[in-house]
Formats: C-alpha cells, sequence, structure tokens
C-alpha cells in the first residue's frame, strides 16, 4: 500500500491555478476594466479577449489596464497604448483606415467571388446541356414532356 502511495505521489503532478482579484475604488472603474479587458484581444490565443483568455501575455495585459485605470487614465487612452504596442490587432473591432482596409472588405470581395463563380459555374452547366442534346433528343424530350401533361 506504501509503494502505491508513493508511486501516486511521484507521478502527480504539481498544480495551482492563480486567481486575480483587482480591488477597485469604484463600481465605475471596475465596470470599465471589464469592458476594456473584453474589448482587446489576447495576442496569444487570438479568438479570446483578454478577460478570457489564461495566457501569461493577457495576464500582464488585464494588469496594465488596471493599472492604467487607477492613474485615472480614459479608456481611449489605454485603447491608444494598446494599438500603439501591439497594432490594430489587439482590438476586437480594428478602425476603419488604409491599414485594416483589407479586414472589413475581405467578407464582402469573397462573398461576390463566390456568387460570381457560382452563376457562371450555372451559365456553364445550362449551356453544356444545350449543346449535347441533338435534335432529335430535344424532340424525344418535348414529346415525353407533352404526353406527361396530357396524362394528368
Amino acid at each position: 500500500m506504501k509503494k502505491l502511495v508513493l508511486c501516486l505521489l511521484l507521478l502527480s503532478q504539481s498544480v495551482h491555478a492563480e486567481i486575480e482579484v483587482y480591488q477597485f475604488t469604484t463600481s465605475e472603474l471596475e465596470l470599465r476594466y471589464q469592458t476594456l479587458t473584453e474589448e482587446l484581444r489576447c495576442l496569444v490565443c487570438q479568438n479570446q479577449n483578454i478577460a478570457d483568455s489564461h495566457a501569461e501575455l493577457a495576464q500582464d495585459l488585464r494588469r496594465k489596464v488596471y493599472e492604467m485605470l487607477n492613474r485615472g487614465e480614459s479608456n481611449s487612452q489605454i485603447i491608444d497604448y494598446m494599438t500603439e504596442r501591439y497594432g490594430d490587432f489587439v482590438l476586437y473591432r480594428p478602425p476603419f483606415n488604409a491599414r485594416t482596409l483589407i479586414l472589413w472588405l475581405a467578407p464582402v470581395l469573397t462573398l461576390l467571388l463566390g456568387g460570381l463563380g457560382f452563376w457562371s459555374l450555372l451559365k456553364r452547366r445550362k449551356t453544356n446541356v444545350d449543346e449535347q442534346l441533338s435534335a432529335s433528343e430535344r424532340a424525344r424530350i418535348a414529346e415525353l414532356l407533352h404526353t406527361t401533361s396530357d396524362s394528368k
């Protein structure tokens, strides 16, 4: 039994979770903190905001937001600091400017190009089917359609 306990102790890993607890002087500051951390993207995870991410960089960014809020900086000053340091990618809603134009236009262009390709494919397919049928085959189809509609 002692060997089993010893093996389990040796094989188990030491796991600890750190919970960040920030104290805010007002509920307004806390709300601003939550809003800002939800608007900033984790640069490591990329699919999460820094409020939800467990990456070390996200923890550092949350701490920086907390410190800047306590120094009395505005939301725009904090966002400007983050974009200056990490670029527009840190924002979930990047601004519409020349550098981010492709981010805003890519979905629309993709839909337009896909629709144009689909329309072209359908048009080409219809043309090919009409060209493949001989006159006798067309007459036979018309006759079948005519007899089918008469039987109803």
